[in-house]
């Protein structure tokens, strides 16, 4: 264990049972088109069992992948053995990144910004590491725009029934508007319905390309 570990063994087990429904249900294609492009050193923040590993260009020169969980990080570092590009599986937690300012070309947050503790935080954190005008690559499921679901998923979130089963998961965050704030352009993104799980509803989900300017 180290400092930066956040232990949530249950958590970690559902993660590892439920990527292969995800992923057969359009999660790899998603994860595809987050990565389609993308070249040079990565930054991967809540790189989770490595599902993304495999997807990465040969263009990308080095992932630095953090997992703060550690039996997500121990199936990580089995997945950078077989990954086509040179991964570093670290610990490290996203408002406090292992890596000094302005020393990476992309950072890719995928299914994490609605976990991390302090997004405002976080996402200031990615826009230390990345270089001037590198490229902050996001997936991640937001609030929804209309009523009722909007509501039902608020109110998942804030009474902390949710966060508690899901790991920390905040299911109704404005991720679109706190990447804005952070001090990045947005210059491509694409929101949709998906369903991770078949008992689970169709909730809105983003892809897309913002820049540190």
């Amino acid at each position: 264990m180290t400092s930066t570990d956040i232990s949530r063994p249950r958590f970690a087990r559902m993660c590892l049972r439920g990527a292969a429904s995800a992923e057969a249900r359009g999660a790899t294609d998603h994860r595809r088109r987050l990565l389609d492009g993308v070249r040079g050193r990565v930054i991967e923040i809540g790189a989770g069992h490595g599902l993304n590993f495999a997807l990465y260009p040969r263009e990308v020169t080095e992932v630095v992948a953090i997992e703060p969980e550690p039996t997500l990080r121990a199936e990580a570092e089995i997945a950078a053995r077989r990954a086509p590009v040179p991964i570093r599986v670290l610990p490290g937690v996203a408002d406090a990144l292992p890596l000094p300012d302005a020393s990476v070309d992309a950072a890719i947050a995928s299914l994490v910004l609605c976990s991390v503790p302090d997004q405002p935080h976080a996402l200031a954190e990615i826009r230390r590491v990345l270089r001037p005008g590198g490229e902050l690559r996001f997936y991640e499921h937001v609030v929804p725009r209309r009523q009722p679901k909007r509501l039902m998923l608020q109110a998942a979130d804030w009474s902390g029934i949710w966060p508690a089963l899901a790991g920390g998961c905040h299911p109704a965050r404005d991720t679109t508007g706190e990447i804005m704030r952070a001090g990045f352009d947005i210059e491509e993104i694409e929101r949709f319905g998906f369903s991770a799980q078949p008992l689970l509803p169709y909730i809105p989900h983003i892809i897309g390309l913002a820049r540190r300017v």
